[in-house]
């Protein structure tokens, strides 16, 4: 059964060796880069510590958040990080490539009817989607996730489900302080549906299903979501993973067939975001960017990075000297059987800068003592009409490949027949292989 759908996909998606190769030398020339933020805008930006215990916090006007962010075959940056991360030891996670969770508190009340989660772009992709491309969405929509809806060929493409229905784990924790410190995802565990503290009380009382596939079902109703609101001083935590994207490998992994997405890649269409926001009202809630760096991008980052720990070891070496200095003026004045003398002051240059310091002190910046005070720098029946009015169906589009001819490659999607037998063969191997939340159906 699998090698014959994986036969008819291959068809179907012109997949090829010899494509597979070049594409591996392409994705050579590239590193991973993963920000987190509170907006769109890079510049408020922080980077993501991949496969570390290292949360990124950032904060707007809605919310505090800690990003967490797991790859598999992680080959980026920071070149520090490890290439993996214990969380898919778990076998829940075994075929997983990636994980993004999170943890937030919010300012005020978040009404989750219209909070959506998913992918955007500031700038047309039309004429960089793959051949196939629809017959691939066909399949996430019908088998992995039925809220969600796109347009692909707008300017400003996007592709969104709601928040609620999206989030393949989510914790409805205890109230918060606005002031308070908040916990972050951890690394080397995977998240666990359910409630901690009184948000164990506030899952009973909305009826919301333990487990969480029946959970995502259960928020595919917009009445379901407008009774549901993200409280102002409340912590939630939710993970998104699936083994569909391997940014080890710049490919797509959909059941049955792996495209490789590096060829697609141009100076403009080489990140993608992930964003928690309100559609309506386009408020931004959180914002993770995965951004591909080529080229002198790639130099740059690297040669900052360079810098940055020969700057720590300058400070720390430093601060050394001044302890070292204290010390033997301390110990001088306390031997001294002369009257007392006015305490000595010791000096020393960091970066430039002059520090002076008292016998026995050190003075240095002080670090943050948590994570508020860091400096601030980012599924299983159809969607009803009443979920996103006005959507435009990626499948009712016409193929980028075909009506743009720029396109690199020719237009090999398959007819509706073939979509056709392809859906039932995927249909029958779900109905005996599919796990209990959706992510695998081989």
């Amino acid at each position: 059964m699998a090698s014959l759908i994986k036969d008819k996909l291959k068809s179907a998606t012109g997949h090829n060796a010899a494509e597979d190769a070049e594409a591996k030398r392409e994705a050579d020339k590239y590193r991973l880069q993963v920000t987190a933020g509170g907006s769109y805008d890079k510049a408020t930006h922080r980077p993501v510590a991949v496969n570390t215990g290292e949360a990124t916090y950032f904060e707007n006007k809605h919310l505090r958040g800690k990003v967490q962010v797991r790859i598999r075959n992680f080959q980026g940056l920071p070149s520090t990080s490890p290439s993996s991360s214990p969380y898919f030891e778990d076998p829940h996670h075994a075929k997983d490539q990636y994980s993004l969770a999170f943890s937030f508190v919010p300012k005020h009340d978040i009404p989750s009817l219209n909070a959506v989660w998913g992918n955007d772009f500031d700038h047309p992709v039309r004429d960089r989607l793959p051949p196939g491309f629809n017959t691939a969405f066909k399949i996430v929509k019908d088998f992995i996730d039925p809220g969600l809806s796109c347009d692909a060929y707008a300017d400003e493409p996007w592709l969104y489900g709601p928040a609620l229905s999206s989030w393949f784990a989510l914790v409805v924790g205890d109230k918060i302080g606005q002031d308070a410190d908040f916990p972050a995802p951890r690394e080397d565990a995977a998240m666990e549906e359910g409630g901690e503290g009184s948000g164990s009380e506030v899952r009973q009382h909305l009826g919301l299903p333990e487990n969480n596939e029946k959970r995502r079902k259960h928020f595919l109703s917009a009445a379901h979501r407008e009774s549901f609101t993200f409280e102002n001083g409340r912590l939630y935590q939710a993970d998104f993973y699936n083994p569909y994207l391997d940014f080890g490998n710049f490919s797509l992994k959909l059941p049955g067939f792996s495209l490789k997405v590096i060829k697609y890649v141009d100076e403009k269409s080489h990140c993608l975001r992930y964003v928690f926001k309100d559609r309506e009202s386009g408020e931004v809630y959180m914002n993770v960017n995965f951004e591909l760096l080529m080229g002198k991008e790639v130099d740059d980052a690297l040669t900052r990075e360079k810098s940055g720990m020969r700057t720590s070891q300058v400070r720390a070496g430093a601060v050394e000297g001044v302890e070292e200095q204290s010390q033997a003026g301390a110990m001088t004045e306390n031997t001294s059987d002369s009257a007392p003398k006015a305490p000595q002051q010791h000096s020393t240059s960091v970066n430039g800068v002059a520090e002076t310091s008292q016998p026995g002190s050190v003075t240095k910046d002080a670090a943050p003592t948590d994570a508020r005070e860091a400096p601030r720098v980012a599924n299983v029946t159809e969607s009803t009409p009443d979920t996103f009015p006005n959507l435009t169906d990626c499948r009712s589009a016409p193929d980028a490949a075909a009506s743009t001819p720029e396109a690199s490659v020719q237009n090999t999607a398959p007819d509706k027949d073939q979509v056709s037998e392809i859906s039932e063969l995927l249909q029958a191997s779900a109905t005996s292989d599919r796990r209990s939340d959706a992510r695998g159906i081989l």
